[in-house]
């Protein structure tokens, strides 16, 4: 950002050529800047260090506070040595003059772009995760924290609890809770390779929120990660409050996401409180996030979505228990959309009574047990009829337990597609409301971050979901709206250039005249008289 607009202009349309997929935002002062920053997550901030209201080093005090793993590139016009000394100490700060030119900032922002993937890539969070050794007080603190989810707690009772396990929160305060769900490579999904992946995301996680939390991650009974947060007290760090914090998660978590990507090789997705959720209704939220996450647009991956809390009570029918541990992780992966795990333990489970090697007492137990879990997730989410009504619960209508079993998974399968369908018809339906959207405030901002909060998920899930779904870019699908709304106004109406710009969402006429010509290959002005001429000719003929 910079307080020259046309410098702010021509560096965002350089940088927007670059072969790196860079989602980029304007601002024309520090006040402005830092709107964006309370708004979002930013990994690389180009300012100047001379501008008017708040200069740059004031920005990077706020940037260092917020976000303590942006990159800073301070431009400036002048040599100012006490300002660059100030600005290089503090590490992932560069600084370059004016005059060095285009071809040094791009080299910067490049080098700034490494130096993020080499930071998601190393092994270094993970090597000093590991040195935090599992105890005794861990898994009990573990078992506890379950234990909350399913049955709450208030009072004394909690207030003791925390004491004897050493748990870092506050009984008093509220606390915020996420929910994170992994997909794991195929020959990575084993109980076994999915617990410890888990944990190992757990840990990743735990150096990235400690800087600015208080947190705890839990792997729950379906084997996904729970984490709870509260704000630091005001006397370890600057006071932020529950709503900051909201914020602050929204761009840890896509953090985590993306040093889960490079470093384990794993996809995150995380569906977290808006607002923060007090301990006695903390199973509640839990089951609210666990429906948001079920519900979710598209397949999920890599995506933080924010749930508002108190909008509604949770789905009583969340809140359901299966006993036997096998079939409770089947269960979990039919509830978490996990179609390979689900038939992989499957199989696993009914071979042994399709070979015969299980007396048919116990394969009626088993056949059972499968039943009734697709019996209660069809319940519970068979809300249009979609799911095949079969005879779960009559095991004589089938002659062999091949038959049997066989129809079970059949359904099964009949479940996972109508889920897919359903994600992809909520994909469908978000990426409409976004086009809606645009078309109704053409005029207005249109950031990623201001579309993204229209249907509460975060911006690079949804960049990621309209490319998937349009097959265009989010930005160059405004950018089309855009010129096709200024060219219909150009051709049938007599309004003024910079008002029509403005109409279209061009503050200044000197940027929407240049960014038509760029479009168009003519100006705004030519382009009306041609397509006056083009009128004139039609209706003589």
């Amino acid at each position: 950002m910079d307080d020259e607009e046309i410098i702010t202009d021509g560096l965002y349309e350089i940088l927007s050529k670059l072969p790196i997929d860079l989602d980029m935002y304007k601002a024309y002062s520090g006040e402005e800047a830092l709107q964006w920053l309370r708004r979002t997550r930013f990994d690389i901030v180009l300012s100047d260090i001379a501008m008017p209201e708040m200069d740059g080093l004031a920005l990077m005090d706020e940037i260092r506070s917020n976000w303590p793993h942006c990159k800073l590139i301070f431009l400036t016009g002048y040599h100012d040595f006490e300002s660059m000394y100030q600005a290089i100490q503090w590490p992932g700060v560069r600084y370059l003059l004016k005059s060095e030119g285009y071809n040094k900032l791009i080299d910067a922002v490049g080098q700034a772009v490494l130096e993020i993937e080499e930071e998601l890539r190393t092994a270094d969070l993970l090597q000093r995760s590991k040195e935090s050794q599992i105890s005794l007080e861990t898994l009990a603190i573990g078992n506890y924290v379950r234990h909350l989810l399913f049955e709450g707690g208030a009072g004394g009772a909690i207030a003791e609890n925390f004491s004897r396990l050493n748990i870092p929160f506050d009984p008093v305060l509220p606390v915020l809770i996420a929910l994170g769900s992994l997909s794991l490579a195929e020959s990575r999904r084993s109980y076994a390779d999915r617990q410890e992946t888990a944990l190992k995301v757990k840990l990743l996680a735990d150096s990235y929120l400690g800087k600015r939390t208080r947190s705890l991650g839990i792997i729950d009974r379906y084997g996904d990660l729970v984490w709870l947060v509260q704000p630091l007290p005001s006397s370890e760090i600057k006071e932020i409050g529950f709503e900051n914090t909201v914020s602050f998660l929204e761009g840890m978590f896509e953090l985590i996401q993306d040093a889960c990507k490079e470093s384990l090789s794993v996809k995150l997705s995380v569906t977290m409180g808006a607002e923060e959720t007090a301990w006695e209704t903390l199973p509640k939220a839990y089951d609210k996030l666990r429906e948001h996450e079920h519900l979710r647009a598209g397949d999920g991956t890599q995506m933080v979505q924010s749930v508002r809390l108190r909008e509604a009570e949770a789905i009583s029918r969340m809140r359901w228990r299966f006993p036997d541990e096998k079939a409770g992780m089947l269960t979990a992966h039919l509830e978490g959309g996990r179609r390979a795990e689900f038939y992989g333990l499957f199989d696993e489970l009914t071979r042994p009574a399709i070979d015969g090697s299980w007396p048919s007492p116990y394969a009626s137990e088993l056949y059972y047990s499968i039943a009734l879990a697709l019996l209660s997730y069809s319940n519970r989410w068979n809300e249009q009829g979609q799911f095949p009504a079969g005879n779960f619960m009559q095991l004589d209508a089938f002659p062999s337990w091949q038959e049997r079993f066989g129809s079970l998974k059949t359904a099964a399968m009949e479940m996972f597609d109508v889920r897919e369908q359903g994600e992809q018809s909520r994909a469908i339906t978000a990426v409409d409301k976004i086009c809606a959207f645009i078309d109704e405030h053409i005029a207005e901002d249109l950031s990623l971050v201001r579309l993204a909060d229209e249907i509460h998920l975060n911006p690079s899930y949804l960049s990621r979901l309209f490319k998937q779904e349009r097959g265009v870019k989010l930005s160059e699908y405004i950018e089309d709206a855009r010129f096709a709304k200024a060219k219909d106004r150009l051709r049938n109406t007599d309004s003024k250039i910079g008002e029509i710009g403005i109409s279209v969402g061009y503050e200044a006429a000197h940027s929407f005249t240049r960014v038509f010509k760029k479009w168009s290959g003519m100006s705004p002005q030519e382009f009306r008289e041609q397509a006056g001429m083009r009128k004139q000719t039609s209706n003589r003929i």
